[in-house]
């Protein structure tokens, strides 16, 4: 038994030059040619079960980049590109509250000696960098764990072992 046609994608030449360039491109991410390979499938005409069996992709993959792409549909090309159109959507939860200019900020900081910034210690623990880091005004407010893990993941030469030595809570 047939079920609902799905709505009709039409390419334009540029679109279906740059879908073509995408899905054959050996610099381009495989999860974007693959997205391009679905859209040329269903502006071809095809239906979301024959896209999908072709590409070996689940039906609902197709639905949804079907579905995506006509969000754009009256968008120029100039306002809009193929690739941006292929991109995945902003994902759920909490924005960074510490910009990258932040922590840059702050494992300058982890790389100075605790001396200069007029602190009794040798080496830098996770309490005193997040203090020093809020005196400075780098952020409002830092836990002395995330200050030391911002440090240990970009590899500071802040001495990491004696930095996570207080890193627990307040």
């Amino acid at each position: 038994m047939r079920g609902p046609k799905p709505p009709t994608v039409a390419l334009g030449g540029a679109e279906r030059r740059e879908l073509g360039r995408l899905a054959g491109g050996h610099t381009t991410g495989q999860q974007v040619a693959l997205r391009a390979r679905i859209i040329l499938g269903v502006g071809d005409g095809l239906s979301n079960s024959e896209v999908a069996r072709r590409l070996g992709v689940d039906v609902e993959t197709v639905r949804l980049w079907r579905g995506r792409w006509l969000l754009f549909e009256g968008v120029p090309l100039a306002d809009l590109g193929v690739a941006e159109r292929l991109e995945d959507a902003p994902r759920p939860g909490v924005p960074a509250r510490i910009s990258a200019e932040q922590v840059c900020r702050i494992v300058e900081l982890g790389c100075e000696p605790p001396a200069d910034s007029g602190r009794p210690i040798s080496q830098w623990t996770g309490r005193e960098i997040a203090d020093e880091v809020v005196k400075r005004g780098i952020v409002d407010y830092i836990s002395p764990r995330h200050a030391a893990r911002l440090l240990k993941i970009r590899g500071s030469p802040a001495a990491p072992g004696a930095l996570l030595a207080d890193a627990g809570p307040r």
